[in-house]
């Protein structure tokens, strides 16, 4: 039986781009703009493709000029004219959303919602664990949670065993990177691999009719954001990282339906086009603690699997492994305390793993710790769970984080009446009161921690004073609840339909 064409609408394509003036563009997204279609016309050539016009035939550009393309450049056009690709007469219509289509309203199977969570699956981070801590509590009655994976037998499969979620696998395609490659001719060579990735991921979401695609990482947005829009799904680009990354600025304003950013610090500093219309700052979600833990009992474990002295005192670092944590920073700052005060019993517990796709930085701490002679007071803890016991053994939890998203490991400790000490930078400005409930301290600067340190380990009231205020303001602000009433309504409105309940779950699985 012959192989049928695959038929793609380039309105999917370019939603955006399309509705606007081309000479308005700067000259760099002109040029990206005429590269990418460069790019997408060879391949629908090499894999037969047919693309589909809204609106009838007259001439080879009439239907561009019908759904509002005369903001196409000459090139652009002449690329177009020249790409030997077969247009297709089709009648202008609203995009579907995973289900029937009935009087104009959109149903999907069961009038639920489906909504695809796809992962890479190397890692459990803070992106995973609020994304998962978001489907346990989604409302069953109004959203269908499609948990999708790139990798199977790794860190997140395991996770989300121990939850009882289910998963599927994703089908076998080249995942993406976020950050380009280097020259036109590296770029140019991916793109057979993005277009073979693009188009089976297309089927994979029309297949299990996915209303909408929540994408959490940047691999992840570079994978799936297209064929989300292709599929006719929509796409709400969860943003946690850097604000001058090159897809939330560049991807994200013309493919996202809607952008959500874990804090005002990471909104998107440069898009090419107008994105207030389709932004939101969403805190991540964090379950309450119905217990704290005994903090002597927690501390005393760790003091017998070291062999310390009873009366030693620890703080921490908890988070991945990477540069931008600054874990050298941390090594520093014990240091510059131990040099202030060099017979007090302080410890150093480093709570993380590095990241997989990112360099190394355990051997420059290591290194660093030997240089300045304090080796002994760094002990490398690797990856532990649960880690309410590990956070709860801490007197203070330091951050030296430069460009912090917001940090989960910082809510997570102050709702454990951990103190937190942190840079003044990033997302920690929006977490912490300064001297209320917690300490914020200048970015690179490790004897910057010695004086709010100085106070929570020799002052316990100015412990207790900080922790509880921390805790208090932690479980007024920072809830699951909140955010995934936040995240149900924009799953509605993205649909075009309320949520019911608002979409929080009431049952248990």
């Amino acid at each position: 039986m012959k192989d049928q064409p695959v038929k793609i609408n380039l309105f999917h394509l370019y939603p955006n781009v399309l509705r606007i003036n081309d000479y308005r563009l700067p000259f760099l997204l002109r040029h990206t703009h005429n590269a990418f279609l460069a790019v997408v016309m060879r391949g629908f050539r090499a894999a037969k493709m047919t693309c589909r016009m809204p609106g009838g035939i007259q001439g080879p550009l009439q239907p561009l000029r019908e759904i509002g393309a005369e903001c196409l450049s000459r090139t652009q056009t002449r690329m177009i004219r020249n790409s030997g690709i077969t247009f297709e007469k089709t009648k202008k219509r609203t995009p579907r959303l995973g289900g029937a289509i009935q009087g104009g309203e959109i149903l999907s199977d069961g009038d639920r919602l489906v909504v695809a969570y796809p992962f890479v699956g190397d890692e459990v981070g803070g992106s995973h664990i609020s994304a998962v801590g978001l489907i346990l509590a989604l409302d069953r009655s109004t959203f269908e949670p499609l948990i999708v994976l790139h990798r199977t037998g790794e860190a997140l499969e395991n996770y989300l065993r121990e939850r009882g979620l289910n998963f599927v696998v994703a089908p076998e395609v080249a995942v993406m990177s976020p950050r380009r490659s280097a020259g036109v001719a590296g770029n140019l060579s991916r793109s057979l691999d993005y277009i073979i990735t693009t188009a089976r991921l297309r089927r994979f979401l029309r297949e299990n009719r996915v209303d909408i695609v929540h994408t959490n990482d940047g691999q992840i947005h570079a994978t799936w954001a297209l064929a989300a829009r292709l599929s006719g799904a929509r796409l709400l680009w969860h943003h946690r990282g850097d604000p001058n990354a090159f897809g939330v600025n560049t991807v994200a304003p013309v493919l996202a339906n809607h952008i959500v950013t874990v804090s005002r610090f990471v909104q998107p500093t440069r898009p090419i086009l107008p994105v207030s219309h389709k932004l939101s700052v969403l805190h991540s979600p964090f379950d309450h603690p119905a217990l704290l833990p005994d903090r002597d009992a927690c501390r005393s474990e760790f003091i017998r699997e070291f062999d310390l002295a009873s009366e030693t005192r620890f703080v921490g670092y908890v988070g991945s492994l990477i540069d931008r944590k600054r874990p050298v920073r941390f090594v520093e700052a014990v240091h510059a305390f131990l040099e202030r005060f060099p017979d007090f019993p302080l410890v150093g517990l480093v709570f993380g793993e590095p990241s997989p796709n990112l360099p190394n930085p355990e051997p420059a701490m290591l290194a660093r710790a030997v240089e300045l002679g304090v080796e002994d007071r760094i002990k490398m803890m690797g990856f532990r769970a649960p880690v309410e016991p590990c956070i709860g053994a801490l007197d203070a939890l330091l951050v030296p984080a430069i460009n912090e998203p917001f940090g989960r490991t910082l809510i997570e400790a102050m709702l454990l009446e951990t103190p937190v000490i942190a840079t003044r930078h990033g997302g920690n400005v929006e977490a912490i009161l300064d001297g209320i409930t917690g300490f914020l301290v200048e970015p690179e600067r490790p004897e910057a921690f010695v004086d709010p340190l100085e106070k929570l380990l020799m002052k316990p009231g100015e412990h207790r004073r900080i922790s509880s205020a921390a805790r208090a303001n932690a479980l007024t602000k920072y809830g699951t609840d909140t955010h995934v009433q936040g995240i149900s309504q924009l799953y509605g409105r993205m649909a075009g339909r309320r949520s019911r309940n608002a979409g929080i779950r009431t049952t248990a699985l």
